[in-house]
């Protein structure tokens, strides 16, 4: 006869006041009870997960979420870009700028898509990868609808780009490389 499992979980609140320097974490306790029956032996084991362990194991998840919005807004930009924004903007330069803005968004897009389950513990190209699509592309866009309104955010389009190298150059050096298996 195999042994039974039972799993029982609480929540204790945060504390009220957190100490300095740390954060208010949210301690979950989840309790795992072994019973043999055929020798009457009981093992308890208790885990303690916090908030931000929780959140380092859902960083992936939302990557997931943003890289699939970035995915599906830059189809919408790209289709603006093609349809509505030539009946508003004569100049064939910014919409160029704005298609390459809707491109850029796309690739990175599918990047942190697979970067999310590929790598998902390498969370610094994430990161870089999401605030380089949001300052480029963002920026790029924003110029191409109003120049002289967003003419300050001239500067952030090239730090986006240096973000998305960045982000690039992470996943090439950073943790979370697939091994490839030797050839026999």
């Amino acid at each position: 006869m195999s042994p039974s499992y039972q799993t029982f979980s609480s929540s204790i609140p945060p504390s009220a006041e957190p100490s300095a320097g740390s954060i208010a974490e949210e301690e979950e306790e989840a309790h795992l009870i072994r019973r043999d029956p055929a020798n009457s032996l009981t093992t308890t084991t208790t885990t303690t997960t916090t908030t931000a362990d929780t959140l380092i194991t859902t960083m992936p998840g939302i990557f997931w979420t943003i890289g699939s919005l970035y995915g599906a807004a830059s189809v919408a930009f790209g289709a603006f870009g093609a349809h509505g924004l030539k009946s508003r903007i004569a100049d064939p330069q910014r919409i160029a700028s704005w298609n390459t803005a809707a491109h850029y968004q796309l690739i990175h897009s599918g990047v942190i898509l697979l970067a999310s389950v590929a790598a998902p513990q390498n969370k610094l190209a994430m990161t870089l990868l999401t605030a380089g699509v949001t300052m480029f592309s963002g920026s790029i866009y924003l110029l191409v609808l109003d120049p002289a309104r967003f003419r300050a955010l001239g500067p952030v389009t090239p730090l986006g780009g240096l973000c998305m190298i960045g982000g690039w150059a992470a996943l090439a050096f950073g943790r979370g490389r697939v091994p490839i298996p030797p050839r026999t």
